[in-house]
């Protein structure tokens, strides 16, 4: 059974960072890529960046220039570098893991961490 255990949320004011991780745990022969993903109150989940194993990445066009996504690929392990945060940016992060291989005999699958709470005050 995998695991992603998130943490690194908190408050902060506008303006401000915050770094958020995310560890896999669990038999992992392989993870192809891993993100983060945001929901706010009355929103739907939203994609925020992504990263392969080979480290090409993604970002949504609302964190380019202040957030950096960055994999630890021995520890299974994804990190979030969150910088100049917006009241807007508030929400729960979540942690996503896809094509996860966990055996020779099944196929891979997807996993999401429970979330963290970032809160961005004005």
């Amino acid at each position: 059974q995998v695991q992603l255990v998130e943490s690194g949320g908190g408050l902060v004011q506008a303006g401000g960072s915050l770094r958020l991780s995310c560890a896999a745990s669990g038999i992992i022969f392989s993870i192809n890529a891993m993100g983060w993903y945001r929901q706010a109150p009355g929103k739907q989940r939203e994609l925020v960046a992504i990263i392969t194993s080979l480290g090409s990445t993604n970002y949504a066009d609302f964190v380019k220039g202040r957030f950096t996504i960055s994999r630890d690929n021995a520890k299974n392990t994804v990190y979030l570098q969150m910088d100049t945060l917006k009241p807007e940016d508030t929400a729960v992060y979540y942690c996503n893991a896809d094509s996860v291989v966990t055996s020779l005999y099944t196929p891979p699958s997807n996993y999401w961490g429970q979330g963290t709470q970032v809160t961005v005050s004005s």
